[in-house]
């Protein structure tokens, strides 16, 4: 696909690709900053995009993963609060002992090999969940990586509680044989 026949069909998906962030987020900015995040991913690799979906398909899975990065970002911010008579630089310099080093340490990386494992692994969940119909797929991405509750999940897609319940049932299920298939059937899971 030709650069300017990418960069126009990708404004053209701006619209819904904002829709669907600002469903997820609730947040005019943050789904802002993600949508333009996406685009901007694509576009400085649009070698990756190999065409064995839509553009839309392979943009919004992008923003998915935006999203929940952002989601999961916010939860680990560590939000610094001063004591009433420090300054926030007082604050700062409360995480540090007087030699420079941490008071107490960042928790360790873990095994760069898991988390490689770990990356191909979501690779693979995340075509299964594009796999599934469309309103499986929502309020599975709701329910299980955005962690909304129930009853938003409900109001959000006009349906009840048991009805939310049966579809996030055949998600689960549709995934586990997909994720059967094509994870561990393929002796990719060790």
């Amino acid at each position: 696909m030709s650069g300017m026949r990418l960069e126009t069909e990708l404004a053209a998906l701006r619209a819904p690709l904002l829709r669907f962030a600002q469903l997820q987020l609730r947040n005019e900015g943050l789904a802002e900053d993600v949508v333009s995040e996406t685009l901007l991913a694509i576009l400085e690799k649009p070698e990756a995009f190999e065409g064995r979906s839509s553009l839309r398909t392979y943009a919004t899975g992008i923003l998915k993963f935006k999203i929940v990065d952002l989601l999961r970002k916010r939860g680990r911010e560590v939000h610094i609060e001063p004591l009433d008579e420090q300054s926030v630089d007082d604050a700062i310099d409360a995480l540090f002992a007087t030699n420079g080093h941490w008071a107490e340490p960042p928790a360790a990386w873990g095994h760069p090999e898991q988390a490689l494992q770990q990356a191909q692994f979501l690779e693979v969940l995340q075509q299964c969940v594009e796999r599934l119909p469309p309103k499986i797929g929502r309020a599975f991405m709701m329910r299980e990586w955005l962690e909304q509750e129930v009853d938003d999940i409900c109001g959000e897609l006009g349906i009840n509680a048991n009805h939310c319940g049966v579809l996030l049932y055949r998600a689960r299920m549709a995934l586990r044989e997909c994720l059967a298939q094509n994870w561990f059937a393929t002796g990719a899971a060790k």
